[in-house]
Formats: C-alpha cells, structure tokens, sequence
C-alpha cells in the first residue's frame, strides 16, 4: 500500500441536525454522521480498529474542520478536494490538531483530548467501521 500524507484541513459546512450531524464538503457532497452524539467528558479512547474522524465547529455550529486519523484509503487529492484532513500517527504518536485538541494513538485505539477552555467551538469524534457507527462530543467536566 503507498504511504500517505498528512492534508491540512480547511473550513467546511457542518448542520446539528436531529439524529445526527451533516457535514457538506467543498466538492458539494454531505455526509451524515448518525448520533446524536454521546457527551464525553475528558479524553476519549475509541473502541480498537475504527477509523477515526475530528470535527471541530465553531461555536454557533455552522462550520468547521475535520481531520480524518490514520486514514489509509483515500487519496490525498481526494481529501483536498473535500477539505477534509488527514493526520497520520506511528506507534505511541501524539499531534495537535488543533489549538486544545490532541489526537494519540493508543494501542489499536486513536485517544482524542480537548481543552476546551482554548477550543471556540465544539468537538465531536465518530469511530466506524463496517460494524457500527459511534459518535461523541467532547465536554466540560460536570465537576
């Protein structure tokens, strides 16, 4: 398999919607991400072997930036075309995605952890596969 790169991400529309959340990439095709999200407080390891997607919004939800986590099948000038990103980890890796949000691998999971305080915007995390769909919300601690 050829290696890949990382992409930057650049702004895409995003729509809170009952039921789950759409995300309308800069080629003009939406994806729905079935939730509604469950409310994380803390870092959040995924279940192992998902492939692991970051959205960022801002903080009316209207926009935002998401970055696909050891993404291994699309093509680099397929996620430029959509705007989505790309972050490639090695073995007990760790990278910012962006300003309060850290992305780690952590044995066959990828941990997501967000500052929240630094973070103008929401964060949502979704880890699929073939099987199943879960998406999350990281959120400020109750305490």
């Amino acid at each position: 398999m050829s290696a890949r790169n990382d992409v930057a991400p650049s702004t895409i529309g995003v729509d809170l919607v009952d039921g789950g959340i759409v995300v309308q990439y800069l080629d003009g095709r939406e994806v729905f991400y079935h939730g509604p999200p469950e409310p994380v407080e803390g870092p959040l390891t995924t279940p192992p072997g998902k492939e692991v997607h970051v959205l960022v919004t801002d903080p009316d939800g209207v926009e935002g930036v998401m970055t696909y986590v050891n993404d291994r099948n699309t093509h680099d000038d397929i996620l430029e075309s959509t705007g989505v990103g790309r972050v490639m980890l090695a073995r007990n890796d760790e990278e910012e995605l962006f300003p309060g949000v850290t992305v780690a691998t952590e044995a066959y999971s990828i941990r997501v952890d967000a500052d929240l305080s630094v973070v103008d915007g929401r964060v949502f995390v979704f880890a699929e596969d073939e099987m199943s769909e879960h998406a999350y919300e990281l959120v400020e601690s109750a305490d």
